[in-house]
């Protein structure tokens, strides 16, 4: 019994030596993760331009088919958002009212607030368009800038342009321009991620 009791009296702790290295070991992991973290965030953030056009296109077909035209619009939200989400900030009538935006007609609208800003202009005779998204999420002065072109049957823009800025949509995949009804970055593959 006695040997048991010097036993327990003996059994040492940690350093301070050693409490150190782990704080320290704590401290270069997480100087490795939260960066990587940030850009992640980032990353996600920027999917919700390519997620939009993707569905604006979806809408955009669905009125031409019903219809024979796109519809277009300008900006909305009205200023550029950036780190933080802004409201979309028009609500559409039901059914839509003749002073309504375009994206009120075909059936697109985001759900709650948005880090990007959208677009839509069509050709002379509505039978192309052209979308766009932009956004600073990063907050650097470069804007994230998102775009789709969708020319008309006989493989013309027929002079639907872009407003944000957007020159050609860019294949991701291997850097090629002017891809159609893709939604891609503008101008060159870093537009879509900047620095992230």
């Amino acid at each position: 019994m006695h040997s048991v009791i010097k036993k327990l009296k003996k059994k040492d702790g940690f350093t301070l030596i050693e409490l150190m290295i782990v704080v320290a070991i704590i401290g270069i992991l997480a100087a490795i993760a939260i960066p990587n973290f940030l850009k992640f965030q980032l990353r996600s953030k920027a999917t919700e331009g390519k997620i939009n056009l993707a569905a604006i296109r979806t809408a955009q077909e669905s009125y031409f088919a019903e219809v024979g035209s796109y519809s277009p619009w300008s900006s909305i939200p009205s200023s550029l958002p950036g780190q933080n989400k802004m409201p979309f900030g028009v609500t559409c009538s039901v059914p839509p009212a003749s002073s309504d935006p375009g994206f009120c007609f075909i059936g697109w609208q985001p759900e709650g607030d948005m880090y990007f800003q959208y677009v839509v202009g069509t050709g002379a005779s509505n039978t192309s368009f052209w979308a766009e998204a932009q956004s600073d999420i990063d907050a650097d002065g470069t804007v994230n800038l998102w775009g789709l072109q969708k020319p008309n049957l006989s493989g013309s823009m027929d002079g639907a342009s872009a407003s944000f800025g957007c020159g050609q949509v860019v294949n991701p995949n291997d850097g090629s321009l002017q891809m159609f009804n893709q939604v891609g970055p503008c101008d060159n593959t870093e537009m879509g991620r900047h620095v992230f």
